[in-house]
């Protein structure tokens, strides 16, 4: 962070996101649970169990390590000067749009997610990333009126920074 910055708040997507992996990973080890459990005796018997337990373990990776992967490597850091945007897990990308760039910000929630308490914030700057769309943001109006916030000061300040030098 920059001299005379400050964090406003950081956070990881909503967990909603976690719901199908976690699912799955429960329909997964259900699934190969009970094949291996009835699975009939049989001259090979301990090499289909062994493949049974590949694929269990291949598709747990897949669909549900994975996703927990991606949600836990994403995060979002709203500071006094810009918005940070971090994805990745093997490789990292980190995205950051200034709050004085900033032009519009807008919330959307369906019914599911107005529940939750997250939705899409769509951010647009007259910068480079012009419009992005972040979903599943939990505490959404929170996060909204503090982006708000933060845009109001980033306005505030620049004048006296320009008048300054």
């Amino acid at each position: 962070m920059t001299e005379g910055e400050r964090r406003i708040r950081s956070f990881n997507p909503h967990w909603k996101r976690l719901i199908v992996p976690f699912l799955a990973m429960i329909v997964i080890i259900v699934a190969s649970g009970a094949a291996m459990f009835f699975m009939p005796a049989f001259e090979y018997e301990s090499y289909a169990r062994l493949v049974v337990a590949v694929i269990a373990v291949g598709l747990l990776t897949v669909w549900s390590f994975v996703p927990y992967l991606r949600w836990k490597n994403t995060s979002y850091v709203l500071t006094s000067h810009r918005l940070t945007i971090g994805t990745g897990v093997l490789n990292k990308s980190v995205d950051d749009i200034p709050m004085s760039k900033v032009t519009t910000v807008s919330a959307d929630q369906a019914l599911l997610e107005r529940l939750l308490g997250c939705g899409t914030l769509v951010v647009e700057s007259a910068g480079d990333h012009g419009r992005v769309t972040l979903r599943d943001i939990p505490r959404i109006q929170e996060v909204r009126a503090e982006l708000f916030r933060a845009i109001d000061e980033a306005v505030d300040e620049e004048p006296s920074e320009r008048g300054g030098r």
